[in-house]
This record gives C-alpha cells, structure tokens and sequence, in this order.
C-alpha cells in the first residue's frame, strides 16, 4: 500500500510537471505571436494567447 509522503511527492511531481510544461507552451505561443511570417498566424496565435491567459473574475 501507498504511504502518504510517498503520495504527496508524486502529486508534487506531478503538478510541478505540469506547471513547467504551460509555461512552455505560453512561451512558445507568445514567441509565435511575435515572430510569425504572416499577419494571420500572429493574430491567431495572440488569440490563443488571450484564451490561456484569460483571467476569471472571482
């Protein structure tokens, strides 16, 4: 059986996975929209910029 401590490192693991692997993917969208050839694919990838960034009100 699964000891909590064990439990918790790996949802640690897991989350801060994750976190890292958004991050990289606003950087990566965010460096699209600035450095895209066309003019659409730079206003498609702001727009998909400003849907992951969308703040909800609380």
């Amino acid at each position: 059986m699964l000891d909590l401590p064990q439990l918790f490192a790996c949802a640690a693991a897991l989350s801060g996975s994750a976190g890292l692997l958004y991050t990289g993917v606003l950087f990566v969208v965010a460096l699209v929209s600035v450095l895209a050839p066309t003019a659409e694919r730079r206003k498609d990838a702001r727009t998909t910029l400003g849907i992951l960034v969308r703040r909800r009100s609380r």
